[in-house]
């Protein structure tokens, strides 16, 4: 079992939300924490449409999801909001799935217009899922953002800083431990 979940909101095959991720779990590899990354494109879009609660391909990830200590959910922001795929995929989740988790939102987006989606949409449905411990969000816009090669990811420096200090924080809390080395960068 992954101590992290690591959930992709993105509906897209190649996305920075599914990059920062990918990014994550490199940072977390290096810390000798366990992740494992989930995303909405895994499921059948038919089960996640109807909302078949009880469809067995979701038992797997419940069950997954039950036993990780913390959770980051990445997702673009399309129209102020979180992806609707994403929005299918929390419906399918029993009422207090993220009860005693500490819960990592990360937001893409094209511009800085939908700065406060993380508060305003994200951290609501975050709250009725059961999750208490709501680290500060990172947003990230597209205009920071950019991929070097296929697989990796370039931000600007202050964005950079602030989202390995969030990895960092999700860390020793999932640990219960204060790491001395305040970022470590895998870029």
């Amino acid at each position: 079992m992954s101590e992290i979940i690591l959930l992709s909101g993105s509906p897209t095959e190649r996305s920075r939300s599914h990059a920062i991720l990918q990014y994550a779990q490199k940072v977390f590899a290096v810390r000798g924490v366990s992740s494992r990354i989930v995303g909405v494109r895994d499921f059948p879009a038919e089960d996640l449409i109807q909302g078949k609660y009880d469809s067995e391909v979701f038992i797997p990830f419940k069950n997954e999801l039950a036993h990780a200590k913390g959770v980051i959910l990445a997702t673009p922001i399309y129209k102020g909001a979180y992806s609707g795929s994403l929005k299918a995929l929390l419906d399918i989740l029993p009422q207090y799935a993220l009860k005693e988790k500490v819960v990592l939102p990360i937001a893409t987006a094209g511009s800085m217009a939908h700065l406060l989606a993380i508060d305003y949409a994200i951290k609501p449905v975050l709250s009725v899922l059961g999750a208490s411990d709501i680290l500060q969000g990172v947003y990230i816009p597209d205009s920071h953002f950019s991929f070097k090669e296929e697989n990796q990811i370039e931000l600007d420096g202050e964005l950079q800083r602030r989202l390995d200090d969030s990895l960092q924080q999700l860390v020793e809390k999932i640990k219960g431990v204060s790491i001395t080395e305040k970022s470590i960068s895998v870029l």
